[in-house]
């Protein structure tokens, strides 16, 4: 593959051989993964990023290289693989809401009150997760689970540190309201 390939020349190789879309994956992998691993863990990047060039090689017959370039076609399918995997993880929290806490066992001497505390919080603060946008929850789980600092989180979201800031404070106002609310019911 010559560095001034196209991607029009490069699909109609590889259409031809379907062997070379190796190509394809070796010259966008890095831009598609880092994009990912913006937007999601790096974990889930990698198997995102994988199903990305999985779908682009099960779908290469159907790109029209009269389109342009293959780069932007790839992101569309990362990008729907994100969505596809948030919607997953808003319904995991929601279901998490739904099981309610563990029941205690009175008298266990081995349960301190900050565990308990949590258990009976959990599905509360599922349901809250679930209410949070995206963006607000990516902030959120970075901060509080991966203890990234606002700097690093801004860094991981691709985006600025003020509006890690300000997406945390929306998130602990929704969380809080929430189980406020969750509170005065129960």
């Amino acid at each position: 593959m010559s560095e001034q390939e196209t991607d029009a020349e490069l699909v109609t190789r590889y259409r031809r051989d379907p062997s070379l879309f190796t190509a394809v994956h070796d010259r966008y992998y890095r831009d598609i993964y880092l994009y990912v691993a913006g937007r999601l863990d790096t974990q889930i990047a990698e198997d995102i990023t994988a199903e990305t060039f999985l779908l682009a090689f099960d779908r290469r017959d159907r790109y029209d290289p009269e389109r342009g370039d293959l780069r932007p076609w790839l992101f569309g399918i990362a990008t729907n693989l994100i969505a596809r995997h948030r919607r997953k993880e808003t319904r995991h929290y929601k279901a998490l809401a739904k099981l309610g806490p563990e029941p205690v066992v009175e008298g266990h001497e081995d349960r301190v009150v900050t565990s308990v505390t949590a258990e009976r919080m959990q599905p509360h603060l599922a349901k809250a997760l679930a209410a949070l946008s995206g963006g607000e929850r990516d902030a959120l789980l970075l901060v509080a689970l991966g203890q990234l600092s606002y700097e690093e989180a801004a860094q991981a979201l691709g985006i600025a540190v003020g509006t890690v800031g300000s997406r945390l404070s929306r998130a602990r106002s929704k969380i809080l309201a929430l189980i406020d609310k969750e509170n005065a019911h129960g």
